[in-house]
């Protein structure tokens, strides 16, 4: 017993930063070790850039240096600056929330009126987040990550169960494709299927996705509720500045001041979103929106200039952890490309879905685009390179265009929420202070629950022959 005492305390979870450097260390050694290759690539007719899947050349190695690690990491903060400036400003905005008192009195009255109802506040919850996501990226929801801890932590349940009804809710939305245009639009065009076809089906996944996603977080919400010491999280929750005195009857009551307050941050909100959905807004333009309502509620907070000075500052150097993450991810993928092994590796698994056989076909399409996304994060990206092999495939295997096309969202969208390169897990994750070894204890057994839901999906859609409309 002493014996694992001491086995257990002498190992440590490198930290986050550690973790991702590993990974680009790795990822250097592929553009060593892996041929380089690629594709040729033409404009078809609808204007995608796609690859001919016939002409698949080996090229000269062009490995990466190891010595340019920093520049590439320093090339990545400058290409990710917008990202970045929303992370931070969105940190600025939500301390100045904090700090006129108006999002904890909201958040308790809230409490109050959910705390017995814990089976009905998170499917509500995580139903908003889905739904936004049909059409939108779950990076838009970082800055919404301190509100869900601090509301979780509130109800007596951890930081994991606040970011986890964005990012399992999120998840969902974007990861079913039912109306996404960076993914389903882009593979529909490709595929030469009419737009948005299929849409029922993936409504149908959709729904099936969302009961046993909650189930499994209602079911770990109710444990910690019970045992608080059994999450991950449980000794850094104890000194989260969210968590400081989180008593509920200790946070006031609303005042018109707070409401006017609140009421600054869900037009911002409801800003962003209209924005980004209407207005096609980038992250850039959410920058602006929080760098705006930093300095909005100040004044209506009584705040002088000095203060809101300060304490904006004071929010984004709290987010700068986060920041710093997205900066050191993003150089992943640039080595990769610059080594030129993203297409050979596209290349490998496309061989190996030859040898496959026809029921497993579409589970072996859901596994290859999962690898596929280590490398290509980009939703849009990816699509526009799997697909034009994907496609052909399916046709000489017997397997439907749509079943393709939704493997290919299951791959793309689902293991976003695992990978450490991913930007909007380790946007919302690092917004929350959440270390990702603390992420990934709960996580895990939520992505092979994904995986094995996928699966019987696919086997369903080979099996009806899911069609065009």
């Amino acid at each position: 017993m002493e014996h694992a005492d001491k086995t257990r305390k002498g190992f440590r979870m490198p930290h986050t930063f550690v973790i991702i450097f590993t990974i680009i260390l790795i990822a250097i050694a592929f553009t060593w070790l892996i041929p380089a290759g690629e594709y040729a690539r033409f404009e078809n007719a609808q204007g995608i850039k796609v690859i001919d899947p016939s002409q698949f050349n080996s090229l000269e190695r062009t490995p990466v240096n190891p010595l340019l690690i920093t520049q590439y990491i320093v090339n990545a903060f400058i290409k990710n600056a917008d990202l970045i400036m929303v992370i931070l400003f969105s940190g600025g905005a939500f301390h100045m929330l904090t700090k006129t008192g108006a999002l904890q009195a909201v958040i308790a009255k809230l409490a109050r009126r959910f705390s017995g109802h814990i089976g009905i506040f998170i499917p509500l919850l995580s139903l908003v987040f889905a739904l936004i996501c049909t059409t939108q990226a779950v990076n838009m929801f970082i800055a919404f990550a301190p509100v869900m801890v601090m509301l979780s932590l509130a109800l007596g349940l951890d930081s994991i169960c606040g970011v986890a009804i964005i990012i399992l809710g999120g998840a969902i939305g974007f990861s079913t494709g039912t109306l996404n245009v960076s993914t389903t639009v882009i593979s529909q065009k490709i595929a030469d299927l009419p737009l948005y076809s299929g849409i029922g089906y993936r409504f149908v996944c959709f729904g099936v996705f969302f009961v046993v996603t909650n189930l499994f977080l209602i079911r770990y919400a109710n444990k910690i509720r019970k045992n608080p010491q059994l999450s991950p999280m449980y000794d850094l929750d104890q000194k989260n500045a969210l968590a400081k005195d989180l008593k509920l009857e200790d946070f006031g009551t609303m005042t018109p001041r707070k409401w006017i307050t609140i009421g600054c941050l869900v037009a911002a909100m409801g800003l962003i979103v209209y924005g980004s959905i209407m207005k096609g807004w980038d992250v850039a333009e959410h920058a602006a929106v929080f760098l705006a309502l930093g300095i909005v509620v100040g004044l209506v907070g009584g705040f002088s200039a000095n203060e809101i000075s300060k304490e904006f500052l004071t929010g984004c150097k709290d987010m700068l952890g986060a920041a710093m993450i997205i900066g050191l991810a993003r150089s992943i993928g640039t080595i990769m490309g610059d080594g030129n092994i993203i297409d050979t590796v596209v290349h490998t698994l496309a061989g190996i879905l030859n040898v496959v056989p026809f029921y497993l076909q579409g589970i072996g399409m859901l596994i290859a685009n999962t690898i596929i996304n280590v490398f290509i994060t980009s939703g849009s990206g990816q699509a526009s390179v799997v697909m034009p092999i994907m496609i052909p495939l399916a046709d000489l295997l017997g397997m439907t265009r749509q079943t393709a096309i939704l493997a290919f969202n299951f791959g793309d969208g689902f293991c976003n929420y695992i990978l450490p390169t991913s930007t909007a897990l380790m946007g919302i994750i690092g917004a929350a202070n959440i270390p990702y070894d603390r992420w990934m204890r709960f996580m895990w057994k939520c992505f092979l629950l994904w995986l094995a839901t996928g699966a019987v999906m696919l086997l369903i859609a080979q099996a009806i022959h899911l069609g065009p409309m």
